[in-house]
């Protein structure tokens, strides 16, 4: 083979994106290789968060990943196009904007929801397969209480009132206890009684979330029980209707919401790529994660389908990335003259939310229920997002599902909410900011600033800001300090740093405080301020030079912290004004980097 390869990968799922990160990481200095990223939309969706978006949990942008920042800066083109269908003999993939052409192709289409022929499901019920379909769902639920809040017709009501999930799997029981809590905050609303919601979880096998332990299984049944949620299982679903739907047993559920999450099937434009199916629209693999009789076409995550000991592989994360690292390793083999390798997975294990303080999870063989089993799922979606898009994406996670609580609804509840009004701290980030100007400027008319007098050893560094005093003396005389005396490590600095270069240090003194005055008063830069302030504080508490009266100092400092600046402060225009610019640079792009 020549070394001028096209490899070309369809669809920006998880199984995509990995792949596109680690073919850059593997190709990216051999420059004759051409990696090339497919999909309509001009992000990555973190689908396993949808149920949060359509329980009103979290916005829409919180799972929105851009594939221009997850790619600055690295060799991998991106497209925006939707394909059709495949030229196998020209070797082409082709869209609704152009052809491209391929030596490799990776397709990771992902899956779609799946009807099971059942009528009615897709042109009545609702679903979370996607960010759109999220979204209609969340809008129509709301909606339903909206209608009800009016509704004359007790039946008319009840049907409204009445949510159905099908499907008892990981989607359907994380959609049921998303739905749960939000129910709350939408009676209070709409001004409606909570014991007219019926939330109602529907499933044909004999169990909820088959995937984990009947342990598990059961503690997640009985806190959908505790939490108002009915559950029935042995109870397939046969038919959907716009008032109902109706079970095999041949009863009848009124409602006018049902949200399906009872299994997917491979994207069904798969069927014009001319490849071997198997069930659900699922390309037929081989080891290799090679569609069957097409050694240069790999198919990876929910649309791959391959038997290991006799059941199919499961459409699930793990899934995506593992057949996304086995397919790149045997392109680069394949490309290298290297030996292929088998797909062999290794899942690490489940994790389920319900609602947003308790999950159950299975990781390794253990099993894990509530506070601690919700943490490690929030500490798992952050590694995935840091390998996704660096630490951008981490924090930004952290602040919608932490800071950006809506009903308190977060792990913590409400206790971390962003959301204060900062305009009640302006007149303590004023009072704060001019008591250390006063000191600075005390300190220059003393005399800090002429070199000839040093004050900062004999005073130990002490601060009138924390007595009033003036003088080493005076304030060894007239204050009970915190510690008896500087540590040794303090002493140590002392001698080694400040001694040899005291009036250095002094005026350092005098202008951090002046600084931090201004900074608070102007409520410009006032994060840095205020730490600058504690770092001041805990300084004169080392010295054993400051009494108590300086804690006051930095519990103000850790208050302000918090966004003093933005009310009635230069950081309303500034703060935003230095993001925006920093979007721009060059550096910022680039950490953006895959690290494993």
């Amino acid at each position: 083979m020549g070394n001028n390869k096209k490899i070309v990968i369809i669809g920006a799922g998880y199984g995509g994106l990995h792949a596109a990160k680690l073919l850059n990481k593997k190709l990216k200095n051999n420059p004759d290789i051409e990696v090339t990223l497919i999909d309509k939309k001009p992000y990555h969706t973190l689908l396993t968060d949808l149920h949060e978006v359509a329980g009103s949990r979290i916005e829409p942008d919180s799972v929105r990943i851009y594939l221009h920042k997850v790619f600055a800066g690295k060799r991998v083109n991106i497209i925006l196009d939707e394909i059709e269908k495949i030229d196998h003999e020209k070797q082409q993939v082709i869209g609704k904007k152009g052809a491209y052409q391929y030596d490799y192709l990776i397709l990771g289409i992902g899956s779609e929801p799946c009807d099971f022929g059942i009528p009615g499901v897709f042109e009545y019920g609702f679903n979370v397969g996607s960010l759109e379909a999220a979204i209609r769902t969340r809008e129509h639920i709301e909606e339903m209480f909206s209608k009800a809040s009016v509704e004359k017709d007790p039946n008319e009501k009840k049907k409204m009132l009445t949510f159905v999930i099908a499907g008892a799997g990981f989607t359907g029981i994380e959609t049921a206890g998303e739905l749960m809590e939000w129910t709350k905050s939408l009676c209070d609303k709409y001004n409606l009684d909570r014991s007219e919601i019926k939330i109602m979880v529907v499933e044909a096998l004999n169990t909820i979330l088959p995937n984990l332990n009947a342990k598990l299984a059961t503690k997640a049944q009985k806190f959908l029980n505790k939490k108002g949620v009915e559950v029935l299982t042995n109870s397939p679903i046969v038919e959907v209707a716009r008032d109902y739907v109706v079970l095999k047993d041949g009863r009848k559920i009124e409602t006018k919401t049902l949200i399906w999450t009872c299994g997917v099937q491979g994207n069904k434009c798969v069927e014009n790529f001319g490849l071997e199916l198997n069930r659900r629209c699922r390309v037929q693999t081989n080891e290799y994660m090679q569609a069957v009789g097409k050694e240069n076409i790999y198919v990876i995550g929910d649309l791959a389908y391959y038997e290991i000991d006799g059941k199919p592989i499961p459409q699930v994360v793990e899934t995506a990335l593992q057949s996304a690292e086995t397919a790149v390793h045997n392109i680069v083999a394949d490309i290298k003259g290297e030996e292929k390798k088998p797909f062999k997975p290794k899942y690490h294990g489940f994790m389920v939310s319900i609602g947003s303080r308790y999950a159950v999870a299975e990781l390794m063989g253990v099993s894990l229920t509530g506070f601690l089993a919700m943490a490690i799922k929030h500490l798992v979606n952050m590694h995935y997002l840091f390998g996704v898009a660096g630490i951008d994406a981490v924090l930004s996670y952290i602040y919608h599902e932490f800071f950006e609580v809506k009903n308190h609804r977060s792990i913590l509840g409400g206790h971390i909410a962003a959301h204060v009004p900062t305009f009640w701290l302006v007149l303590l980030r004023i009072y704060v900011g001019a008591l250390w100007l006063i000191e600075g400027i005390n300190k220059i008319q003393q005399g800090w600033l002429d070199p000839s007098k040093i004050f900062i050893i004999t005073a130990s560094d002490v601060s009138g800001a924390t007595a009033n005093t003036t003088s080493g003396a005076t304030a060894v005389q007239t204050l009970q300090p915190l510690l008896k005396e500087p540590p040794a490590f303090y002493k140590w600095f002392m001698d080694t740093f400040v001694v040899p270069h005291a009036f250095l240090f002094q005026v350092m003194v005098v202008l951090a405080e002046v600084a931090i005055g201004l900074a608070l008063i102007a409520g410009l830069f006032t994060f840095l301020a205020s730490a600058g302030s504690i770092f001041l504080a805990l300084n004169f508490i080392l010295s054993a030079m400051a009494d108590k009266s300086i804690l006051w100092y930095i519990f103000a400092a850790i208050a302000l912290m918090g966004g003093a600046g933005r009310s009635f402060g230069l950081d309303y225009y500034v703060i935003p004004w230095i993001k925006n610019w920093w979007k721009k640079t060059t550096f910022a792009r680039k950490t953006y980097l895959y690290i494993s």
